[in-house]
């Protein structure tokens, strides 16, 4: 099997993405137990990020911040694992509905709706999975980077739109349902 084909592979597997946004769910939990990810579209972005580590440099940079712990690797310069489209608010991946329903099934999250919004927080067995994911050497950089987001883009999801919008405005040129390239 030639390397195209395996990351092609990778990306069709909902394990690698569903054990990324549990990573990043609970990077926003906080000690209490109290954290949470409101709205979907707040974790397009995030995950956005977390997604294009070479744009989570650009985005630090933006607001004046080291981008020290992002540690890209050489390949993290030329490819992306995943690639998002352009939707409605940006990028965007079809499969969310998909994802958070596997980790909700799990036992991983809880998912409550407040008003309009999706509200996504880790359960105490999904923040033991999280930590666990983040102890292998696969999925460290997610881990380390995900606090990173957290440190850096805890904001409301209209903002972290805007932000996005306005550091990346290559997205907003796109066709909707077009992959987004850096």
């Amino acid at each position: 099997m030639d390397l195209v084909r395996a990351v092609a592979d990778l990306d069709q597997s909902s394990e690698l993405h569903v054990a990324r946004l549990l990573i990043l769910i609970d990077a926003f939990a906080e000690e209490d137990h109290g954290g949470a990810i409101e709205g979907l579209t707040k974790l397009a972005k995030l995950d956005f990020l977390l997604r294009y580590p070479i744009l989570l440099e650009r985005a630090l940079e933006a607001k004046r911040q080291s981008i020290q712990g992002v540690q890209l690797e050489d390949h993290e310069r030329y490819s992306v694992e995943s690639e998002m489209v352009r939707y409605r608010f940006g990028p965007w991946d079809h499969r969310y509905r998909e994802f958070l329903n596997i980790l909700a099934a799990k036992g991983l999250v809880s998912i409550s709706i407040e008003g309009r919004k999706v509200v996504i927080t880790a359960t105490e067995q999904g923040r033991y999975c999280a930590k666990q994911l983040a102890s292998d050497q696969l999925f460290e950089q997610y881990s380390r980077r995900a606090k990173l987001l957290k440190r850096h883009f805890n904001m409301k999801a209209t903002n972290l739109m805007r932000f996005i919008y306005e550091t990346f405005p290559e997205i907003i040129s796109l066709r909707s349902n077009v992959p987004i390239t850096p």
